[in-house]
This record gives C-alpha cells, structure tokens and sequence, in this order.
C-alpha cells in the first residue's frame, strides 16, 4: 500500500467556494466531491503505484474530511462502513463498483449477523458517477479491472472517528477491526 501524504499542492487545496452554515448535507458533499472529480489538473497530479492504492488527504467544505484516492487494477477496501459519518464519492476515472447492504446494521454489541436476502446491492460508477450515503453505511468499493487505474474523491462529515471492518462468507458478516483516524493519518 503507497500513501502520498505530501504531495506539493494537494494536501491544502479545495474546490469549494466558502463554508455553507451548519454542517454539510449529503448532497452538499457529493455536490463538493462532483466539482472535485472535475479538476482534470487535481485528478491527473495523483501518483499512481501499480501495486496499492494511494491517497492524499483534501480540504471539504464545512469541516468535512475529504481524500482523492488512486486505485490499481484488481484493488478494494472489502467490507466497512464509516460509522457516524455521512459521505459521498465520485470516480473521476476509470470505473469503481460499490456492492453495499441495503439494510441498517446494529452499530455495537455484535460480532457476526446472518444477513437475509434481497439486501446486497450492486452499482458500477464509471467516471462522472458518484454517490452519497448516510451514517453506517456498509459497502465495498472494488476497481475490477485488469488493465486501467481508477481514480475517485470521497467526502465524509464529521471527519471519519472510526472505520469498522468486516469479513464476509456468503450471508455471514463478522466484524473483524474497528480502525482509528491515527490508523490511516
């Protein structure tokens, strides 16, 4: 895995005009991640590493933690949600697929849920295609391809607190790590 914490010109930058009052809504932050995805200069200044993902943090409106991440043919995060927070991502190139549970999940005091059916979801966002989400929202987010890089810009307000991993075996999801912000910083 390759992190680009410090590429001149990235970690400050932002597309957003002034802070709107109160904190983002979804919409606001795909609305951000949209005008972002855009910036064809921003997008094309990310390093690639043919062999992880890479990433450089951004400023989001209103607070809002915001990352442009880089991901190499065959990559995925698996199974997460972002806890409290609300987000929004975009592919600004190539195409990501998002497979995502339609159902609220318990937040705490579990370990292994059997999911029922007619819950899973399947979309292909090819760029120019994004997404906003709301709190504990449980996906995976893959670039399938065997030949080209996708790149996408994410949003999430508040700033992310935690990040819960799962596994997942046919119906059966198990809560495997909860990751902290000075995990991924």
């Amino acid at each position: 895995m390759s992190v680009s914490p410090s590429v001149p010109g990235l970690s400050t930058r932002s597309s957003a005009p002034s802070a709107p009052a109160g904190p983002p809504t979804q919409a606001e932050l795909l609305e951000f991640v949209r005008r972002t995805a855009a910036d064809a200069e921003l997008i094309a200044s990310l390093p690639l590493d043919p062999e992880g993902r890479t990433w450089v943090r951004l400023e989001g409106p209103g607070g809002s933690e915001a990352w442009l991440i880089g991901w190499p043919p065959g990559t995925g995060t698996g199974w997460h949600d972002h806890a409290e927070s609300v987000g929004a991502f975009l592919t600004a190139s190539g195409e990501l697929k998002e497979n995502s549970l339609v159902a609220r999940l318990p937040t705490d005091g579990w370990q292994t849920l059997e999911l029922t059916e007619g819950i899973d979801r399947e979309r292909r966002l090819p760029a120019g295609e994004g997404r906003a989400f709301g709190r504990h929202h449980v996906h995976e987010v893959l670039n399938e391809s065997t030949e080209e890089h996708a790149v996408s810009v994410h949003a999430y307000h508040p700033p992310l607190p935690r990040i819960r991993r799962y596994s997942r075996s046919g119906r059966v999801l198990r809560l495997e790590q909860v990751e902290r912000p000075e995990d991924w910083q």
